[in-house]
């Protein structure tokens, strides 16, 4: 898969959010890494256009993302929309799940993105 062409801005922003991930972000990517999950190459802290996604698959475009507290605020659901429009119109499906959904429901979080995922690649007709 071809790749686009990334700005050094947003890769060293990926870098630093890869290295200050939060509590969620960390205890989800611990079952997301390494094909842990159905096989498929997750990867964190993407940058796809001018945005960067939490996580991301592209094998089958699911991208995960995890809303803190911030994401309360009606300025940033409205950008999230956006953001999320975007990634729907290259193609992405796109799951959001709270920071406690993560940690309270952390098998619950991970059976919805293996679902999500078994959809991509097999869709029904």
């Amino acid at each position: 898969m071809p790749h686009d062409v990334v700005s050094e801005i947003q890769r060293t922003r990926a870098k630093r959010l890869r290295r200050t991930m939060t509590r969620a972000e960390t205890r989800l990517w611990r079952h997301l890494k390494a094909d842990r999950l159905a096989g498929l190459n997750f990867r964190r802290q993407t940058p796809i256009g001018n945005y960067i996604a939490d996580f991301v698959a592209h094998s089958c475009k699911l991208i995960v993302e995890l809303d803190g507290e911030s994401h309360d605020f009606e300025e940033r659901i409205r950008h999230d929309e956006r953001r999320d429009r975007w990634f729907v119109s290259r193609g992405y499906r796109v799951l959001r799940f709270t920071n406690e959904d993560v940690l309270k429901n952390l098998e619950g979080v991970v059976l919805s993105i293996a679902e999500a995922a078994e959809q991509a690649a097999h869709p029904s007709p």
